[in-house]
């Protein structure tokens, strides 16, 4: 075979050059195109950036608009944010028992957190859904007159709707006849953490039996249970007393064995609140899911943004309006909170069912375990008002007996004292586990004041609409 010459090398490297440059210039031409199309999809100084989500690291996940997820927390995607959260309530305390707000007159401006900001906007007419496991009925809407009055008050008329909670002649039988009744069995499971058990009593009854991970966490559940019939809520928690573990004792004799399993130290006081049957998770309404779940900032709830809700949405958020100011006054960090607080490990925790809220049969809210409020939650408020503040600003309407009882707490300055009377009045081992430091006594009156001021702010709002 005849070699090519260099004439013909000069040739075959002219033509792969051309069709290199062809190649390049085809190329060329594609990027130009995508980058007019990202031109036209992107306005200048946007293109390139990052989603929030994506900034701030999170997972992947649905959208604020997607239906509730019907899993509860501690299942599938959320399991190990929970764990994550549930570590911070082993928190010792670190040598003050929490910071004051600041001036007592106006609440401290929150840091941002994860999912949403401590600052408030207008709401832009949004129709809300109060948040559960079941699509809602499709009933008609509610008179858009009727379920406010006085601008930030529910009406009676929507109070009475309300499904009632747990009988106060009742729950004084259930405590009466458990502190009188012997601990027949321990079973481990449906009551919490691992250190909890569930007791059947003697009478054939069950309640669940709390082991703080430290004294402060039974000396706050108590101290909340007494503060919700302070503020005429107590119907909405579980009975709930106290109880001495004593091995050799009465009440505790027939379970000796299992207390030795249980590894609870002789002497320690416990909790024993009433178990309830057929209680089913909720998720957060909308006001709350959709706008912390997809990173918007919190906007007041007003009467203004309540038309075309249903009769049951509009009585679930009744109660809702109450839980937000109970956990605010009590520092509660362990139910709403502890999903915003989750948000930024998974992005649909507000999707899931909330920490520590049940619903019953009746469809009633129960707000269970509040072990986290009061004395755990003041002294960790630098850490969780971040987030608890915010919610209380989310809420501009009430229920008018609740405000009358915060404005009856401000006037009088009585808030610690007056808690100290129901305290010793209603709970015989209340001297075992003692009461509010005065610290945290001036910290629940300044949380009465400020929760007044803000009721007062909606009230000013309201009447210049």
């Amino acid at each position: 075979m005849k070699r090519p010459g260099r004439a013909g090398l000069g040739s075959l490297a002219a033509l792969w050059l051309l069709v290199l440059g062809s190649l390049l210039g085809l190329w060329s031409g594609l990027q130009r195109e995508q980058a007019a199309e990202q031109g036209r999809r992107f306005p200048t100084g946007t293109a390139g950036r990052r989603l929030p989500q994506e900034q701030r690291g999170w997972g992947r996940g649905g959208t604020g608009d997607s239906a509730p997820d019907s899993r509860s927390p501690g299942q599938g995607e959320s399991r190990g944010a929970q764990k994550t959260f549930r570590a911070l309530l082993t928190l010792p305390a670190a040598g003050d028992r929490g910071e004051p707000l600041e001036g007592q007159e106006q609440p401290a401006e929150p840091r941002e957190g994860p999912g949403h900001s401590s600052q408030l906007e207008p709401r832009q007419g949004q129709n809300l859904e109060p948040g559960s496991r079941e699509p809602p009925a499709q009933e008609a809407p509610a008179d858009p007159a009727s379920p406010v009055q006085g601008g930030i008050f529910w009406s009676r008329a929507l109070e009475q709707q309300v499904p009632p909670g747990f009988d106060p002649e009742q729950a004084a039988s259930w405590l009466e006849t458990t502190r009188a009744a012997r601990v027949a069995s321990l079973e481990r499971g449906g009551c919490g953490r691992s250190s909890n058990r569930l007791a059947w009593l003697s009478d054939g009854s069950r309640a669940c039996v709390r082991y703080g991970i430290n004294p402060e966490q039974i000396q706050g559940e108590a101290l909340s249970y007494q503060l919700a019939e302070l503020l005429g809520i107590q119907q909405r928690l579980p009975p709930m007393t106290l109880a001495l573990v004593e091995a050799r004792g009465r009440q505790w004799g027939q379970v000796r064995d299992e207390l030795r399993g249980s590894h609870w130290a002789e002497g320690a006081v416990v909790s024993l609140t009433q178990w309830v049957d057929n209680l089913t998770d909720v998720v957060a309404p909308a006001p709350w899911r959709s706008e912390a779940g997809s990173g918007r900032r919190l906007q007041p709830l007003a009467a203004g943004e309540l038309g075309g809700l249903t009769q049951s949405q509009l009585v679930e958020l009744v109660q809702w309006t109450d839980l937000i100011l109970f956990d605010y006054l009590t520092a509660n960090f362990d139910r709403l909170v502890s999903n915003l607080f989750s948000l930024q490990w998974d992005p649909r925790v507000m999707h899931r069912a909330t920490s520590n809220l049940h619903r019953a049969p009746n469809g009633g809210l129960v707000f269970i375990d509040n072990e986290a409020g009061l004395v755990h939650g003041y002294r960790l408020l630098s850490m969780w008002d971040k987030y608890n503040e915010p919610l209380l600003r989310s809420v501009c309407i009430f229920r008018e007996a609740t405000a009358q009882r915060v404005r009856e707490l401000h006037r009088l300055q009585n808030a610690a004292s007056e808690l100290l009377r129901l305290y010793r009045t209603h709970e015989p081992l209340s001297g075992r586990l003692g009461f509010l430091s005065e610290q945290q006594a001036q910290l629940l009156q300044g949380r009465i004041d400020l929760v007044h001021k803000h009721i007062l702010h909606c009230k000013a709002m309201a009447t210049s609409l």
